[in-house]
């Protein structure tokens, strides 16, 4: 091990003093040792830590995140949870096109993960986070995902319509030719009633 690495290995170890220390806790694939019946790996999220000297870019701690550095570092494994949870029910802000990187880990900073998250932030909140150009441009953007929704909606709706009318079409035309049998049927008996008092 060398002495640099030591030394970042120590200030990073160092739970009395957070000041040069960022944490960042993120989820990571990992191979596992099992294998589909295919014979293909097999990978398993795992909760990593990422742990960088402030003002250092090429020194980094990146393990399994341990019960130690969760509790050491528990705001940002609270944003780290946040952003999971909200990515369950919305569209993860690094998805959407229309923010930069910096707006991003802005609203990162202040707990807004996700497009719905930020869009529905009340008037108030969007102020006293600084967030009014992100906050309208997610604002248009889910006026426009409503918008394609309902086109949508329409398209679902019409082509039910269409497949209700060709299973119309289709019993319409199975009844014709019930109709068009059971016709058949009476004037071939019709005829040959009519026969058999002619011979009688």
């Amino acid at each position: 091990m060398d002495m640099d690495f030591a030394i970042f290995r120590q200030a990073a170890d160092n739970v009395n003093d957070e000041r040069n220390v960022r944490a960042r806790f993120y989820d990571k694939a990992v191979k596992t040792d099992k294998t589909t019946a295919n014979g293909l790996p097999i990978f398993k999220n795992v909760t990593y830590v990422e742990i960088r000297l402030k003002d250092n870019n090429t020194e980094v701690f990146n393990q399994p995140a341990s019960e130690e550095k969760i509790k050491r570092f528990p705001r940002e494994y609270g944003m780290y949870q946040a952003a999971k949870q909200q990515a369950e029910n919305g569209t993860p802000l690094n998805q959407f096109a229309f923010l930069t990187a910096a707006e991003i880990a802005t609203c990162g900073n202040r707990g807004i993960f996700t497009v719905e998250a930020l869009a529905g932030l009340s008037a108030e909140k969007v102020r006293d986070l600084g967030l009014e150009n992100e906050h309208h441009l997610a604002e248009l953007f889910m006026q426009a995902a409503k918008s394609v929704d309902a086109v949508a909606v329409f398209a679902r709706k019409e082509e039910e319509y269409l497949n209700e009318i060709e299973k119309l079409k289709y019993e319409n035309n199975e009844l014709k030719q019930i109709i068009k049998k059971n016709n058949k049927s009476k004037t071939l008996n019709r005829r040959k009633g009519e026969k058999y008092e002619n011979n009688s």
